[in-house]
């Protein structure tokens, strides 16, 4: 699958006339708790010739292929891209710590290195808090799509990374749970990772009282006002916009 997934990336340059630069596998797959029918999530940034960058026409900044049950593969342009982490966007943060590398050039880790700076405790912290609260409806009924257990999960474990050790957390489920989950349960989280990777998307449990109760006791209000937030300058990522762009010019165009 690594091959033909690498096949399509080669397919959109030469079809888009762009380079990619960096791509991977994002979501369930990446953190580690895929169904036995999960598709592929590949994401991916590109760069254009430096003269598309000069002309008063704004192409598009974003290329996606027609999703189907197998395949989700689409990426943003280098200056969405760059314009987005300055925002410390959490899609991109979470793009650059996948442990699924399809493809990474040189241009990647000028990205890699600027990175720290735009990373914002609050804005991430928030976000995955929001994103859990936003799955607590499946909460509400007597059994629970194991799919949203886990991402509910995920979502509390990384904020209490946060918390913790004002850094970014990993996307690894299990690095989650080695740092964040209490020893006793662990084994019922298990449990769920063993049911999600053994079944379809659409399976349903049972509740598991105790990591209920996980769930809405870390899903209480915290002040984020001492949370530290990113770089300001947009200078670092223009730097960064100026050397690919110009790197690509020379090299591949």
């Amino acid at each position: 699958m690594r091959q033909e997934i690498i096949n399509k990336l080669n397919e959109i340059e030469k079809k888009e006339d762009v380079k990619i630069i960096y791509a991977v596998e994002s979501g369930s797959r990446a953190w580690g708790f895929e169904s036995i029918d999960s598709d592929y999530d590949v994401r991916f940034i590109y760069v254009r010739d430096k003269n598309e960058y000069l002309c008063l026409e704004e192409k598009s900044d974003v290329i996606q292929l027609p999703i189907d049950d197998v395949f989700d593969i689409s990426g943003w342009d280098i200056k969405k891209a760059l314009k987005l982490l300055y925002k410390s966007n959490p899609s991109l943060l979470e793009w650059f710590a996948s442990p699924i590398v399809y493809k990474e050039t040189k241009e990647a880790s000028y990205i890699r290195e600027v990175i720290p700076l735009y990373f914002s405790q609050k804005k991430l912290y928030c976000h995955y808090q929001r994103m859990a609260k936003t799955s607590l409806k499946y909460m509400n009924k007597d059994k629970v799509p194991v799919k949203k257990y886990l991402y509910i999960l995920r979502c509390i474990l990384s904020s209490q990374y946060i918390v913790h050790n004002k850094k970014q957390p990993p996307i690894e489920i299990e690095r989650l749970i080695e740092c964040e989950l209490p020893n006793e349960l662990r084994e019922h989280m298990n449990k769920l990772l063993m049911i999600k990777k053994n079944s379809n998307e659409k399976k349903y449990v049972d509740h598991i009282s105790s990591l209920d109760e996980f769930i809405f006791t870390n899903l209480e209000e915290r002040d984020v006002s001492s949370f530290i937030d990113g770089e300001t300058s947009w200078e670092p990522l223009n730097e960064v916009f100026r050397k690919v762009i110009e790197k690509n010019s020379d090299d591949m165009f």
